[in-house]
């Protein structure tokens, strides 16, 4: 571990995946979502398996959900970013997806969050946005967070970006990663591997890490 000026640098996983320094965000895995994808099944076993040894591990968890607003409520922001998925150029078309009521907006059930795990809800893509993320991670006295979930392309990239702008150390696992779009998917990777702030690993990885670091 380095220190200059007195700072504690944190900058390998080993060093990063303890209860003490990490987080592990569980990102839009709702049942709506994953029957949009092909590998929902498989993400939903890796996501389950990370869990395990996060819960086992006594590793803080907080998990996110997507949520529509109803129509009176949408603004334009909502409007248009639903027109874009819907593919309609018809506001009146638009229906939303994600109402807290609906059946798609809740959690699967294979990942069903424990009452000291926190659900936030958001109408952005990143995590960040307009949520009390930022304050628990650093009331919590945390400077990683590992994430998973879906989709890679759409809110996890962007969640990890601007958690590395907050000053956080932003973990992709990337096996348990979801995507709608291969290329995307990607893309996105590649974009986070050359930026060079985010670490990228493998669930078997970062479980293996959970278990020796509270033997």
């Amino acid at each position: 571990m380095k220190t200059p000026f007195g700072l504690e640098l944190h900058g390998s996983l080993a060093e990063l995946c303890r209860p003490d320094r990490m987080a592990v965000i569980v990102y839009d895995m709702q049942v709506g979502i994953l029957g949009q994808i092909a590998d929902g099944a498989a993400i939903t076993a890796r996501n389950a398996a990370v869990l395990q040894a996060a819960r086992a591990g006594g590793y803080r968890v907080v998990f996110l959900r997507h949520m529509s607003m109803p129509p009176k409520l949408m603004g334009r922001f909502q409007y248009r970013q639903a027109m874009a998925w819907q593919r309609t150029e018809d506001p009146a078309a638009v229906k939303p997806w994600f109402l807290r009521s609906s059946p798609g907006f809740e959690i699967t059930p294979e990942l069903a969050p424990r009452e000291d795990e926190a659900i936030l809800d958001k109408i952005t893509f990143s995590a960040f946005a307009d949520t009390p993320l930022a304050t628990i991670l650093r009331d919590c006295g945390l400077t990683a967070f590992a994430i998973m979930g879906v989709a890679i392309e759409i809110g996890i990239e962007p969640t990890a970006r601007h958690g590395a702008d907050l000053g956080f150390v932003p973990i992709i696992i990337e096996d348990a990663c979801g995507t709608g779009h291969k290329e995307a998917a990607e893309r996105s990777f590649t974009s986070l591997a050359y930026m060079g702030d985010a670490i990228l690993t493998q669930s078997g990885t970062l479980i293996g890490m959970m278990g020796r670091a509270t033997e």
